[in-house]
């Protein structure tokens, strides 16, 4: 039997061995290192569409851009309230966040002119709106200040009223009603303008303000009302469908311009994806949730919005309203209302 001879392997081919595989892991490393880790921001509780949306969002992103970027999904105010956070997108501290029209008007004026009381009917008119010409012009307001728009506008749902006592049928039952309403001058307006009692508060103190009676009502959409549980503290919600209100997933400008110009189309691609999917979410649920918080024991009240508009038109709101937002955005959004002022 033949002896097979030992292999030698010199101290060369060693040291060569040795350095080379180390440096493959490196260059595997390196190519998908993340180069960019970005925070989102957002209002809502997990739950809610636009989280679940949004981590889709994110997780594509992820995917398409090779890891390069990495956004972090913070819900549910826990980096600071609407409002600081605003600030913080504004400055960079958090790079995107998630934000209704009726926070943003208050930084954006023009952003606000979605909340005008009874301008639309229906989603049909309110995307004939926001993905034409009323929208361009929202976005271009937004994008001359430290922020951007990164995706098309995502659905908020039509606002309704809910009551702890005192049942909304008519717009006289309004008058003298404590309601929260969030820090945005246009809410506060109307109500006002309908003799009812508004009070601004930040969204993370809602539950708390209605639990201690600080106010008697809020309004909200349904799927907020449902997702955040208020109706535990609420028992009658009236279907006054009063403003419709969209979020606004918002950039940091320069951090959004740091990205390479693929990655940022990658962005809104994804974002955009995101939206048209959480608009049907949002759709869906503002039908289903009147079986299901019916069930939870809040009681529906449906009511005739053409009142509470006649109303509200017999005040000065609309025209004053009209001077602040200017003609060229009035104009469309008349277009689409129908004449208001």
């Amino acid at each position: 039997m033949t002896m097979r001879k030992p292999t030698t392997i010199s101290r060369r081919s060693l040291l060569m061995a040795g350095a080379t595989v180390p440096l493959c892991g490196i260059l595997t490393r390196r190519a998908s290192a993340t180069e960019f880790s970005y925070k989102l921001a957002t209002g809502q509780d997990p739950t809610h569409p636009v989280n679940t949306r949004a981590q889709e969002a994110i997780d594509r992103i992820r995917e398409a851009t090779g890891g390069r970027l990495e956004i972090k999904l913070f819900p549910a105010n826990q980096l600071g309230s609407d409002t600081e956070l605003l600030t913080q997108v504004r400055n960079g501290g958090v790079e995107f966040f998630n934000q209704s029209s009726s926070i943003l008007a208050t930084f954006v004026p023009a952003a606000g002119i979605v909340n005008t009381g009874f301008a639309f009917t229906n989603y049909e008119s309110v995307w004939q709106a926001m993905d034409g010409a009323l929208g361009t012009y929202i976005r271009a307001q937004i994008a001359k200040t430290p922020i951007i728009t990164v995706s098309k506008v995502w659905d908020n749902g039509f606002r309704h009223v809910t009551s702890s006592g005192r049942e909304i049928r008519t717009p006289d039952d309004l008058k003298n009603f404590k309601i929260r309403v969030p820090p945005a001058p246009i809410l506060t307006s109307l109500f006002k303008a309908l003799e009812a009692g508004p009070a601004p508060i930040n969204f993370n103190e809602v539950y708390s303000a209605l639990q201690t009676k600080v106010v008697d009502g809020q309004e909200n959409p349904l799927p907020i009302i449902a997702t955040t549980r208020l109706y535990e503290v609420q028992k009658s919600c009236s279907l006054t469908g009063h403003v419709w209100d969209g979020y606004w997933i918002l950039g940091n400008k320069r951090a959004f311009e740091r990205l390479p110009k693929d990655v940022q189309e990658i962005v809104t691609r994804e974002f955009d994806r995101s939206a048209t999917d959480q608009r049907t979410d949002i759709a869906k649920l503002s039908e289903s949730l009147r079986v299901d918080l019916t069930a939870k024991g809040l009681q529906f009240i449906d009511v005739d919005r053409a009142t509470f508009r006649q109303a509200l038109a017999k005040t000065s709101f609309y025209n004053d309203w009209k001077a602040k937002f200017g003609d060229e955005a009035w104009t469309q959004l008349e277009k689409i209302s129908g004449k208001l002022a």
